[in-house]
């Protein structure tokens, strides 16, 4: 999470949407750069309303924008599913190393979902809160250079984003019988994305 006093702006970083490209970016330039730990550079907005919301307002104010990306839902789910096979995750509950996407997705499916594939939800981590705190704008990251531009404009500088934290290649394929259970019970996180368009 970004926040810029003088520009009056939030950055929340949603999980595996480029944030931490920006961050590396930009945390130079922020007033508060919150960058570890996880939970708390990745603070949702029921999060940020709670903890941050309040020491922002009382000394920065009360005008705050609130800006995030979001990512396909499916391809987000394979950003995470790519992320946990990664070789020092090996022999832990996390680890997606010994199988196929389809296993990912069908323990993303139950309730309660196992450790590997316990990653939440964007619609949850952006849904607004009842006193009004939520997330002015969202930018695709599949069109990640919008967001760029943005946040060029708004803080008047150049921004050129580093490749990070990018997870390794792997099989995505899916059966339509199990893409279609997955918008199904992600049908919030497929309407949130669709909004963007």
């Amino acid at each position: 999470m970004l926040i810029f006093s003088k520009a009056r702006l939030v950055v929340l970083s949603v999980p595996k949407t480029g944030t931490t490209a920006i961050e590396q970016a930009l945390a130079g330039h922020a007033s508060i750069a919150v960058l570890d730990p996880p939970e708390l550079k990745h603070a949702p907005v029921y999060r940020y309303n709670r903890f941050f919301r309040p020491m922002v307002e009382k000394f920065i104010g009360p005008d705050m924008e609130i800006i995030a990306v979001m990512r396909e839902p499916l391809s987000w789910l394979g950003s995470w599913y790519r992320y946990r096979q990664r070789p020092f995750l090996a022999g832990t509950p996390v680890s997606t190393a010994e199988m196929s996407f389809a296993d990912f997705i069908e323990g993303y499916l139950q309730d309660p979902c196992p450790a590997f594939a316990n990653v939440g939800s964007q619609a949850k981590f952006l849904e607004p809160r009842p006193n009004g705190t939520s997330v002015d704008r969202i930018f695709r990251y599949e069109a990640l250079d919008e967001c760029v531009t943005y946040l060029e404009d708004r803080l008047n500088l150049k921004i050129a984003l580093p490749r990070v934290n990018v997870s390794p290649d792997a099989a995505l394929s899916l059966p339509d019988s199990l893409k279609t259970r997955l918008a199904d019970s992600c049908a919030e996180d497929f309407a949130l994305w669709n909004s963007l368009a």
